[in-house]
């Protein structure tokens, strides 16, 4: 029997199915004996108010070994015309019927791929049937209550509620903070009155703002940076460059920041990424993001092949200064061709960001120092965290969906899914990842 190839694969799933069973009714068993949490004639309904005992009734909720029926001690409010079980708070499925361990598990499979895949990859692989609908509110319940104790530790930390330990030794040599954003397509309510790029002038996505820490501790063979290996943690936001900032903070100092040697921040030359990384790491080192300055020299050789008598030729030696970090070089080159009208002020406008940004440009200088003067990590983080996830073909979010699902992932691409999960979408645990 055993040798019929596919057979062994029968009898696995056969025996997880009865062991499943077989755990899940002694799952209940032990349940059982925990009593129903019976408080009394009177209970706190929560709301200031005594609630009455009211009878005792029946629950199922379903779990990684499948359902399991409970009996819960019930009370009803008078004053707020509701009742509640406090048996469900003691087990985390208030307002649910997903026991944390699955809740746990729809969300790792709901921050991965659309809601009808995770939906399905939970009942092959756990062998417990959930519908797509099911999955999509359990998991941005997940991702809200994650959400909610993350925030919650930002503003711990900046309150000095929390203070962070220093970090393990030996500590890194550089910790570079990079910050980026990128559009999610969502729902035509969520961007009600909001300026975009659609035909119509109007907005069909929503940008999240992203930031990535990493550090860096060792230099290759050929004298380039190397990435600390599970190094990088992450903080986003939907509410705008001022929300993000406390985030960043927050995430700077839970890092350790200040114990590192040299701090790092990389743009792509936007004035308030600058303006952030001087109000939190005065002291960090601005670096414009080489492949940013490329493009911008790219437009600014097209701006002026009209009158440059080789714009090829041209356009190469101010590659090369930029390399070298000769940004004096790029502007004396641009300003050397006297326009007038609308192409000066262009050109002003053109220049104006390698003038704004010289001081950040200094790319030669960065090398021999063993910096990274490139932003591709925090691009390939959008990618890895935002794009995969929520910008796939058909999709139209909420914000707050959105933003739930995509805490999930940078909890899991922090390495901090663990440390900050929450047992279940109706109870957000005080975070405890910093102390």
């Amino acid at each position: 029997m055993l040798g019929a190839g596919a057979a062994l694969g029968v009898l696995e799933q056969a025996m997880r199915a009865a062991l499943a069973a077989s755990g899940a009714a002694l799952l209940e068993a032990v349940l059982a004996g925990d009593g129903d949490g019976y408080a009394g004639p009177h209970a706190e309904c929560g709301h200031g108010h005594r609630a009455s005992y009211a009878g005792c009734r029946p629950k199922v909720i379903t779990t990684v070994l499948g359902p399991v029926r409970v009996a819960r001690a019930w009370y009803h409010c008078r004053e707020c015309e509701h009742g509640f079980a406090p048996r469900d708070e003691q087990l985390g499925v208030p307002g649910t019927s997903l026991s944390p361990g699955l809740a746990e598990m729809i969300a790792r499979a709901g921050a991965e791929v659309p809601f009808g895949k995770a939906a399905a990859l939970v009942k092959d692989l756990a062998g417990v049937a959930v519908s797509a609908k099911t999955t999509e509110r359990s998991a941005e319940a997940s991702g809200a209550a994650a959400r909610a104790a993350a925030e919650a530790e930002s503003a711990a930390i900046r309150g000095r509620r929390i203070v962070p330990l220093p970090p393990a030794g030996p500590v890194p040599d550089m910790l570079y903070v990079e910050v980026d954003g990128t559009g999610v397509p969502v729902r035509a309510t969520e961007t009600e009155g909001r300026r975009g790029k659609g035909e119509d002038g109007s907005a069909r996505t929503r940008e999240v703002k992203l930031a990535r820490l990493f550090t860096v501790s060792r230099l290759d063979e050929a004298g380039r940076p190397v990435t600390d290996a599970g190094s990088s943690t992450y903080v986003a936001t939907f509410d705008g460059k001022d929300a993000l900032a406390p985030l960043v903070k927050a995430e700077y100092l839970r890092r350790g920041g200040d114990h590192h040697r040299q701090v790092v921040a990389l743009g792509d030359g936007a004035a308030w990424i600058w303006t952030m990384a001087g109000d939190l790491y005065p002291h960090a080192t601005h670096i414009t993001d080489i492949y940013h300055a490329r493009e911008h020299l790219h437009d600014l050789a097209a701006h002026l092949a009209f009158i440059t008598p080789d714009p090829p030729g041209w356009l190469a030696s101010r590659l090369k200064e930029l390399d070298a970090g000769d940004i004096e070089a790029i502007i004396g080159a641009a300003r050397a061709y006297p326009l007038e009208g609308v192409k000066a002020s262009e050109l002003d406008t053109k220049i104006g960001y390698f003038e704004h940004n010289i001081h950040r440009m200094r790319y030669a200088r960065y090398r021999r120092l063993g910096m990274f003067t490139g932003s591709g990590h925090i691009e390939a983080a959008c990618k890895q965290i935002v794009v995969q996830r929520a910008k796939q073909s058909g999709m139209h979010w909420t914000v707050q969906g959105a933003a739930s699902i995509i805490a999930l992932r940078t909890q899991h691409a922090s390495g901090r899914w663990d440390e900050l999960w929450t047992p279940g979408p109706g109870q957000p645990a005080p975070p405890r990842a910093a102390i």
